[in-house]
């Protein structure tokens, strides 16, 4: 893969200097020198220039991604994709399936990284690895993140750590909740004694949810719920504490409830900034047919 810059400055300039404002950082230059890539200067090598002049237009030439010891296992089933470009792949993630392959039989064959994984290959996409941003839960829905190539992995993660990048998710929570607007700032640690499940303690790490009343429903009712930090399980976990946990999230005491066979979450809306279009990129997704479902069942009359 081979990515282009112009240098717009009007005096002479570092490469190195120029290479790390647009986001490569000496470890990613590293891989570029030693591991098979290049970086070229209005068509020749750069490895022996130290100044660029305006106008330059300095390429670089991404090398092939080490997989694993033991590589992805690839699947052919079809993804949903709601957005693609030569950096990123935002599918929509169906119910019961895991985001990353683990070393079970369940989940090493087929989970969302799998798809990708396939899908890749069919289009003939080689040596790169899929970098999952924003992972769901297995048995959550809805928009996942992914970026093509490592470079675009280090720009885009760095707004994950700034908290930049916007994830809004659709929530059933459980019985009636008469707050229009509320925020939970509550703690979460893992659970003593489980690998899993998670909990409000007071040595945890700080989370906030915000939620937004969207629909009063006769059994539960309908959350748009913002992340302002990105805890594993926070949603579920925060819905628990106020009383109201997810709608058949079963592992935090939410109860069953048909059509639902899994916890009432559904990540609905991104907002983040692509570095390489230099523009905000916004996506929305709907709510699979059983989410739908339970809303239309549980209408008030």
């Amino acid at each position: 893969m081979k990515i282009s810059f112009v240098y717009q400055g009007k005096n002479p300039r570092h490469l190195k200097t120029f290479l790390r404002q647009q986001g490569i950082s000496r470890g990613l230059l590293a891989k570029i020198r030693h591991e098979g890539g290049a970086i070229d200067v209005d068509g020749t090598s750069g490895r022996k220039l130290d100044m660029i002049f305006p106008n330059a237009v300095v390429t670089l030439t991404m090398p092939p991604e080490k997989v694993r010891k033991e590589p992805v296992i690839p699947s052919y089933v079809p993804l949903k994709i709601l957005y693609e470009d030569r950096d990123f792949l935002i599918v929509d993630k169906p119910a019961h399936l895991a985001t990353i392959p683990s070393p079970d039989k369940k989940h090493r064959y087929d989970s969302l990284v799998n798809r990708v994984v396939g899908y890749y290959e069919l289009r003939g996409i080689k040596d790169t690895v899929v970098h999952v941003i924003t992972r769901l839960d297995r048995d959550t829905t809805g928009i996942v993140l992914i970026a093509k190539h490592r470079y675009a992995h280090a720009l885009i993660d760095k707004q994950v750590h700034d908290h930049s990048i916007k994830k809004e998710y659709l929530a059933l929570l459980s019985g009636k909740v008469d707050r229009r607007h509320f925020f939970v700032n509550l703690p979460i640690g893992r659970e003593p004694g489980s690998m899993i499940k998670r909990t409000i303690t007071e040595d945890g790490k700080p989370s906030s949810s915000e939620y937004f009343l969207e629909k009063k429903l006769r059994d539960a009712s309908l959350y748009r719920v913002r992340l302002h930090s990105g805890r594993t399980h926070q949603i579920r976990v925060h819905s628990k504490a106020i009383g109201h946990p997810l709608v058949a999230d079963t592992l935090y005491d939410g109860k069953n409830s048909l059509p639902l066979q899994r916890q009432g979450l559904h990540c609905f809306h991104l907002v983040f900034y692509h570095p390489f279009l230099a523009k905000q990129l916004e996506i929305y997704c709907n709510p699979p047919r059983d989410f739908e479902g339970y809303i239309n069942k549980n209408k008030k009359e």
